[in-house]
């Protein structure tokens, strides 16, 4: 079974080196990422000051789509709940 790009989610997350919270949260997306159709986009925010005024505080920052979706932390069946009820779907498991 193969999935068109309309079935890809988006998840950004914003992050910086050394932030250990920045790795728990990739890892979970990890783990979500292999049975849920995601392409993930890592964002250092060290390397752009606007990006560090916007976000300094709060990374990291998990963005599905374009939107924010949770920062500091984010659960493995969290995560499924925001990406299922962004599908409308009966949900990935």
């Amino acid at each position: 079974m193969s999935c068109g790009p309309a079935d890809v989610t988006r998840i950004t997350i914003y992050s910086r080196p050394g932030c250990h919270l920045c790795e728990e949260m990739k890892a979970v997306v990890a783990r979500v990422g292999r049975t849920v159709p995601v392409v993930v986009v890592e964002i250092d925010i060290s390397t752009d000051a606007a990006l560090e005024a916007q976000y300094g505080l709060e990374i990291p920052v998990l963005m599905i789509d374009g939107k924010k979706a949770a920062k500091y932390r984010v659960g493995e069946d969290e995560l499924r709940r925001i990406l299922n009820a962004r599908l409308g779907s009966g949900g990935f498991t």
